[in-house]
């Protein structure tokens, strides 16, 4: 395993938190593992990133230059972060926001409408679950097990609603066939 990934988006989308959330699955594997978020003063509605690094070796930098997947939220962040991918890397964006044209023909690009998704099952904050959940389809990272069950470890016990809506929406991600 050596994957380093960047997911980007703006302040309240869940960034941080899709982040986490892969950083604690590899934790949960015990496999080597960082976490860097990134963001700016506004916090909601300002640009947020950050690098996640899941290794079977050491990691010896937090900082992912050259990503091997990115998560993009937004389009200024696909705008950002789509010529930096590694050939051969993917970007995974959300089609419901983002409308420009791909311009690399060594990357692999997967649109998914993730807040139309999110809205549709009534969770509008969840994009950022559903596009987790197609990333980890399309890139065999984890497992959707694996995941699910590491979602319960951070989302808080005294507010299961959430943990329910979090695994649909993963699931929704995971299960989502263009």
């Amino acid at each position: 395993m050596n994957n380093e990934i960047v997911i980007a988006g703006f302040g309240g989308q869940g960034v941080l938190f899709a982040g986490k959330l892969l950083a604690y699955t590899g934790m949960m594997l015990d496999k080597e593992v960082s976490w860097l978020p990134s963001y700016g003063p506004e916090m909601r509605g300002g640009t947020c990133n950050c690098h996640i690094i899941l290794k079977d070796d050491l990691v010896g930098s937090p900082v992912v230059v050259e990503p091997t997947e990115v998560i993009a939220l937004n389009g200024p962040s696909f705008q950002k972060f789509e010529n930096s991918i590694v050939k051969g890397g993917k970007m995974i964006y959300d089609s419901t926001l983002i409308d420009v044209k791909p311009v690399r023909a060594d990357i692999e690009y997967i649109a998914i409408p993730a807040t139309k998704m999110a809205d549709d099952i009534n969770a509008s904050k969840l994009a950022n679950m559903i596009i987790t959940g197609k990333m980890i389809k399309e890139t065999g990272v984890f497992t959707l097990e694996e995941v699910l069950e590491a979602v319960k470890k951070l989302v808080p016990a005294s507010k299961p609603e959430l943990l329910e809506l979090n695994q649909t929406a993963i699931k929704k991600g995971y299960e989502y066939n263009a």
